[in-house]
């Protein structure tokens, strides 16, 4: 771990092996050590990595139940291994998983210290409902922000997963909970393709960072599974990594120091006016089609099933 008041994150950019398991762990675990070797204090997974995100072809019952039986225990062989390697090369690591529950799984992340314990586990709050595989996962129930040391100092560490960083309230509740660097694992193009949809997902992340006064880190899936651009942005929106399509190891340093004098002279909380949010909380609030919040998934879920 380093010495100066620097946090640094390694993103895996990885091409899975499907739905292997253990050749998952086998490739993430060369990974992590490239990662220590570059002299990294986390390393990042992309979503859902013991499964490689593995899909199943939406209202295939057989193809779904075969996929639930991937999920695997927090406390079992799979999350385990990675404390192990934790402690060895006295390294953090954010571990993505298909993690098993009581009635369905959830799309978890389990950060491990360097000392092999864990700091936190965080479930995806915002699940891709209306599409195979996350119809079939738990939603979380909320965001997670713990201390991670790096050298001499102790960080704050958040997550958010994919879809999460699509959403303001997610970063935001992970700044009010104290949160100076947030992990975001992914699985999903980042291409400047025709449409602009990629490029807008990362300006919309590289905002997250600025809006809230955070470091942010995505680690996607590298080429030809995705199309890698895994991206870490500063504390005022400055690019600190950018990735290619391409596999590899890419270390993104954030200056806590700097991080807490920005937010020190910044103060992105105090001139928020809570009191007139309320209807950012309310589940009965309508869409701008008028429609009621049920109506309004129910809808969307068939459309995008069509």
């Amino acid at each position: 771990m380093n010495s100066q008041a620097h946090l640094k994150v390694a993103l895996l950019q990885m091409v899975s092996e499907g739905a292997a398991i253990e050749a998952n762990a086998r490739k993430g675990e060369e990974f992590c050590r490239r990662a220590a070797d570059r002299g990294a204090d986390i390393a990042l997974f992309p979503e859902m990595w013991s499964v490689g995100y593995a899909k199943y072809p939406w209202g295939d019952d057989r193809a779904r139940a075969e996929w639930l039986k991937l999920a695997v225990p927090r406390d079992g062989p799979f999350v385990d291994r990675f404390r192990r390697l934790a402690r060895e090369l006295r390294i953090a690591i954010a571990i993505t998983y298909l993690e098993a529950g009581p009635v369905l799984p959830r799309d978890a992340l389990t950060l491990i210290d360097s000392d092999g314990a864990d700091v936190f586990t965080y479930a995806k709050v915002h699940t891709c409902a209306w599409d195979a595989p996350e119809e079939s996962c738990a939603p979380g129930d909320e965001f997670c922000v713990g201390d991670l040391r790096a050298g001499a100092e102790v960080a704050k560490v958040g997550a958010m997963i994919c879809f999460d960083r699509e959403f303001p309230e997610s970063a935001r509740l992970l700044m009010l909970k104290g949160a100076e660097v947030v992990l975001t694992p992914n699985p999903c193009e980042l291409q400047d393709d025709a449409a602009g949809i990629g490029d807008i997902r990362i300006a919309q992340f590289r905002s997250r960072a600025f809006e809230n006064a955070i470091g942010v880190a995505m680690a996607n899936y590298a080429a030809p599974q995705l199309d890698g651009r895994s991206v870490a942005f500063d504390v005022d929106g400055s690019t600190l990594v950018q990735a290619g399509p391409e596999e590899g190891v890419f270390v993104a340093t954030f200056d806590l120091e700097r991080i807490r004098r920005w937010r020190s002279e910044e103060r992105p909380n105090i001139w928020r006016r809570p009191e007139v949010y309320g209807a950012l909380a309310n589940r009965e609030t309508t869409d701008p089609l008028g429609k009621s919040r049920a109506e309004t998934i129910a809808a969307e879920i068939s459309r995008r099933n069509r």
